[in-house]
């Protein structure tokens, strides 16, 4: 058994529910034998490798932890992992990739070293930093990680936002779509998708509103001021955050305070609303991730910006034209297709009878703990 494997899989449990710490998994292993797993808690909780001794127990002496993430070696909401391996007699760490955060980005191994305990670095480490991407681009910059997901016909036309779903032709790539904004902290939309459709998104998956964990926050950008105090967007369980530049008229105002539906005033940039500020208001609100469902301008100003790192493409077996199609990227002057902006580790799956390309525009470099020494 892939003892590293096991723990990447715990590691992916937790997303969506850690953040704005990262998912990590945990595996202690004794005699060829799992005594011990876990995974990351919600934050204030425990952190993977506390939940793995905890089951471990005394078992954990002279056993060997796998772990996602290089464990914790400083004092926040919880104390050091660090201090607790030790502590429990674990002989040697298996360690995927460092954690860049600065307080602890190789600190947490020479401490657990110090202590006579071996470490491996690098075992499942493309995996393990994917996981948490998000996270990695969060704690060294102060930005979320922002993921643009849309759907596609084969001739090229985006398909409307508030009509993706039911073009999508499986149900697989819904809830692939489901899983995307489960893991998410925050999802951006334009304005003119709730105007024009007045959708309902909720996060459901296998048919059911996730009500366990909880929903992302919908960021609704409205340069206008056009978001009615009627739609339906405020009936989520998850909070809303309308993003505007013209002042709301004050009866809107006041009915959208009462939908407990929050609207902060972002200052223009070149006639258009500041999205670069947008990004550092959510960054400094612990937002890590944020997904854009968006094709058109507002996507298209986000890659202008240099803002987007993920792009998430569904391609629906399905020729389609007339109002189900919003603005394309190339509307904007913008263009995946010729390589004016190339993707990096681009892949194609299949879900089902759709396909799903995914690539990246920025990709955040590995942590070197040589360079905070």
């Amino acid at each position: 058994m892939n003892y590293m494997e096991w723990a990447l899989s715990l590691a992916r449990l937790a997303l969506g529910h850690t953040s704005p710490n990262p998912a990590v998994g945990a595996v202690i292993v004794k005699d060829g034998v799992i005594v011990g797993e876990g995974h990351t808690q919600p934050p204030g909780s425990y952190h993977a490798e506390i939940m793995a001794l905890r089951q471990a127990d005394h078992l954990a002496k002279d056993a060997i932890m796998y772990v996602t993430l290089e464990p914790c070696c400083h004092f926040g909401r919880t104390p050091p992992c660090t201090q607790s391996i030790v502590t429990a007699g674990i002989s040697e760490v298996h360690i995927a990739t460092l954690d860049p955060n600065p307080l602890v980005c190789g600190r947490g191994k020479a401490e657990l070293e110090a202590a006579g305990i071996r470490t491996f670095l690098g075992e499942g480490e493309v995996h393990a930093q994917e996981i948490n991407e998000a996270y990695f681009k969060f704690i060294t910059t102060g930005l979320p990680f922002i993921t643009t997901e849309f759907a596609i016909s084969p001739n090229g036309e985006i398909i409307a936002s508030d009509s993706s779903s039911r073009w999508l032709s499986s149900e697989t790539s819904r809830q692939y779509i489901h899983h995307l904004r489960y893991t998410t902290d925050a999802i951006m939309i334009a304005a003119n998708t709730i105007v024009a459709g007045n959708p309902w998104f909720p996060v459901r998956t296998n048919g059911q509103e996730r009500e366990i964990k909880r929903q992302p926050l919908w960021v609704v950008v409205d340069s206008r001021g056009n978001t009615s105090p009627e739609a339906q967007i405020q009936r989520l369980s998850g909070k809303t955050l309308v993003v505007t530049v013209a002042p709301l008229e004050p009866t809107t105002q006041r009915a959208l305070v009462r939908a407990e539906v929050e609207v902060l005033g972002i200052p223009q940039e070149n006639n258009r609303l500041d999205l670069g500020e947008l990004v550092r208001e959510l960054g400094k609100r612990q937002i890590t991730s944020v997904l854009v469902e968006d094709g058109g301008v507002l996507l298209s100003s986000l890659l202008e910006g240099g803002m987007v790192d993920k792009v998430v493409v569904l391609i629906a077996p399905l020729f389609i034209d007339g109002e189900e199609v919003s603005a394309s990227i190339e509307d904007k002057g913008v263009n995946l297709v010729t390589g004016l902006i190339p993707l990096e580790q681009a892949k194609v799956e299949r879900l089902a009878t759709d396909m799903v390309v995914t690539g990246y525009i920025n990709i955040m470099p590995p942590p070197h703990f040589e360079s905070l020494s």
